[in-house]
């Protein structure tokens, strides 16, 4: 659909979508895609989505429309199974490792990568924890831009190698993704798009709109494999929180649009133990987060240590009566197994956070069992194979411990 303004979720400061735009000038704030939806509804059903191409761009009415001859730089992603669950009733695990890249990360890029191909830019550049790298060198590659990318040197040895596949400069960095982040913002300022036509422009998570367009569709998704009725919970492993906020702005599109009701499914933000800035002030009763310090996790995704948009997951929390869980590397190992073993779903480390999360909520009395909700695996754990091992090899020098977590959950914990 055509944009009509691009708005600051701080200020509401309205801006043009005609050039490429990063954050508010004004105070920072994340840019949000806003529609003419209200000339929308009525035009467009849920019943109209029948027999459409099987990923995101099957909602492209609420997509940025793009001009006559021009495409999106798509490999495919979106429309990602939802399993039910094979040992609890009413819980469903929506797998975005299916994705391409095999993450949930393919959405966001998608998006971004198209519009950036629209505006005719040249040069991208991110700081990533692993995934979102693979994505952005993948969907760069498809469109012939030059992806540039900054990880930290730990990062899975996947999303090292991805990057070089697919064409990418990649600068290893010494460090976590909050220092690539500032190394991407130095650069930038030297030799920006604005400077320079063939200077690189910043997609990192939540400095340009798009992505969280691409993210969104996972909130349609949902709606749409549950027959348009939003369950009582999602449970999404939070580092950026660009899913959680993409999906909360799904849902008012479509009261907007007349396809759901007011009601909101209660929105789970599940962290690493060693990385839980958003549960730290969730507890505390905060509107923002604090830089973490000494964040550490080999659950990398989780490895954030200020979520750029922690102020609008904050405020989803508290809006959808929602919670905030943390969730230890040794719960989070147990759970990857369990799934595996149960499930026969492979789950990324971040993913496999969900479990551990509804776990707890359920022995807490905050879920009951006929709650029906939505376990999000945002990747695959086959991209994670070097550390997951590394992990395990740290839980076996102490067995009681590795043990005890696996009676908790009822789980396993690799091949012992």
């Amino acid at each position: 659909m055509q944009i009509a303004y691009l708005e600051c979720t701080r200020c509401g400061e309205h801006l043009s979508a005609d050039l490429p735009q990063n954050i508010c000038p004004k105070d920072g704030g994340v840019l949000f895609v806003r529609y003419d939806l209200a000339s929308l509804k009525g035009k467009l059903r849920p019943e109209n989505l029948s027999g459409r191409v099987a990923s995101m761009w099957r909602y492209a009415e609420v997509l940025p429309e793009l001009p006559a001859g021009e495409k999106p730089v798509t490999l495919g992603e979106g429309f990602t199974p939802m399993l039910p669950s094979r040992e609890y009733p009413n819980v469903y695990v929506k797998d975005e490792g299916l994705n391409p890249t095999g993450s949930f990360k393919a959405r966001g890029m998608s998006a971004a990568v198209t519009m950036a191909k629209h505006y005719g830019l040249r040069n991208l550049a991110a700081p990533s924890a692993g995934n979102a790298g693979g994505a952005l060198a993948a969907y760069a590659a498809a469109a012939d831009i030059e992806a540039h990318i900054f990880m930290p040197k730990d990062v899975p040895l996947a999303n090292r190698m991805e990057c070089d596949y697919y064409g990418a400069n990649v600068t290893l960095v010494d460090g976590l993704i909050s220092d690539c982040a500032r190394m991407v913002a130095e650069r930038i300022d030297k030799e920006g798009w604005t400077k320079n036509e063939d200077g690189w422009f910043d997609v990192s998570t939540l400095k340009e709109p798009f992505r969280v367009e691409g993210k969104k569709t996972m909130g349609y998704e949902v709606a749409e494999q549950l027959g348009w009725k939003l369950p009582h919970g999602i449970i999404y492993p939070t580092g950026g929180g660009v899913g959680m906020i993409g999906m909360w702005k799904a849902f008012d599109e479509m009261e907007e649009l007349g396809w759901i009701g007011s009601d909101r499914p209660k929105m789970i933000t599940v962290q690493a133990a060693g990385c839980a800035p958003i549960v730290k002030a969730w507890e505390a009763g905060k509107s923002t987060s604090e830089m973490w310090s000494g964040a550490a996790t080999f659950a990398a995704g989780l490895r954030v240590p200020k979520a750029y948009g922690d102020y609008l997951i904050l405020d989803i929390l508290k809006k959808s009566q929602g919670a905030a869980v943390a969730a230890t590397d040794e719960e989070i190992l147990a759970a990857t197994g369990y799934w595996a073993s149960i499930e026969g779903v492979f789950a990324a480390p971040e993913g496999a956070a969900s479990l551990v999360a509804y776990q707890k909520l359920r022995a807490s009395g905050f879920f009951r069992t006929e709650d029906t909700v939505v376990l999000f695996n945002t990747g695959s754990a086959y991209k994670y194979l070097d550390v997951i091992e590394a992990q395990e090899k740290k839980v076996r020098r102490e067995p009681a411990v590795a043990q005890e977590i696996a009676r908790h959950i009822g789980g396993i914990i690799g091949p012992f």
